[in-house]
């Protein structure tokens, strides 16, 4: 075997080994994603509107808006807990630390209304 010969072996390996990380990698980013909705709540933004409209949580579950208008929104709940801007195609999550049931708005759009009933 020449020394041409041993190069391509090695440049082949390299990129079998670069193609098995980008795999390995892939396959765990998957898993993450797919992980993610069941470890908490999701509300979603769209339509100018909240979906659902009223989501009851267990104390210390986390609760996820996603917005999917083309514009910003924020989840606030004056004294408990205020999202802040949520961008376009963004998300913000909450830790429902305590129990209660709390209206919330959009303070950007005073009409879009939801409830987080927290147990």
């Amino acid at each position: 075997m020449n020394a041409r010969s041993r190069q391509r072996g090695r440049q082949a390996w390299r990129q079998r080994f670069a193609v098995a990380l980008v795999c390995a990698w892939g396959l765990h980013y998957a898993g993450a994603i797919a992980a993610a909705p069941t470890t908490g709540h999701t509300v979603v933004i769209e339509g100018v509107k909240v979906e659902p409209e009223t989501l009851t949580v267990k104390r210390g579950k986390t609760v996820t808006w996603i917005n999917k208008d083309p514009f910003p929104h924020t989840a606030t709940a004056h004294g408990v807990f205020d999202s802040h801007d949520i961008p376009p195609n963004r998300s913000r999550t909450y830790t429902a630390h305590k129990t209660g049931e709390y209206v919330y708005t959009c303070t950007l759009h005073p009409n879009m209304k939801g409830t987080l009933k927290v147990e």
